[in-house]
C-alpha cells in the first residue's frame, strides 16, 4: 500500500515549528510531542530554552507513522 498524504501541502511553511505551533495545528500535543524529545525519538533544534522541529523532521516523523488505508473491502 502506498501513502497517499502530503503532509509537504498540509503543513505551513517554515523552517522551523515550536511545540506549541504544533499543538496549535493539531498535529500532535505538546504532552506527547515532549515525550518523542525526551526519549530522542525525534530530533529538535534546541534554541536557548525552547526546543524547536524543523518542518523537514516533522514531515519525515509524520510519514514514518502514517498507516496506509486498505482499500479491499473483502477483509472487513
Amino acid at each position: 500500500m502506498q501513502i497517499t498524504t502530503d503532509y509537504n501541502k498540509l503543513l505551513p511553511k517554515g523552517i522551523l515549528f515550536s511545540i506549541k505551533q504544533i499543538e496549535d495545528m493539531q498535529i500532535i500535543k505538546s504532552d506527547m510531542m515532549k515525550k518523542l524529545i525526551y526519549s530522542r525519538e525525534i530530533e529538535v533544534v534546541k534554541i536557548g530554552k525552547k526546543n524547536f522541529i524543523s518542518r523537514q523532521i516533522l514531515i519525515s516523523y509524520l510519514q514514518e507513522n502514517t498507516l496506509p488505508a486498505i482499500n479491499d473491502e473483502s477483509e472487513f
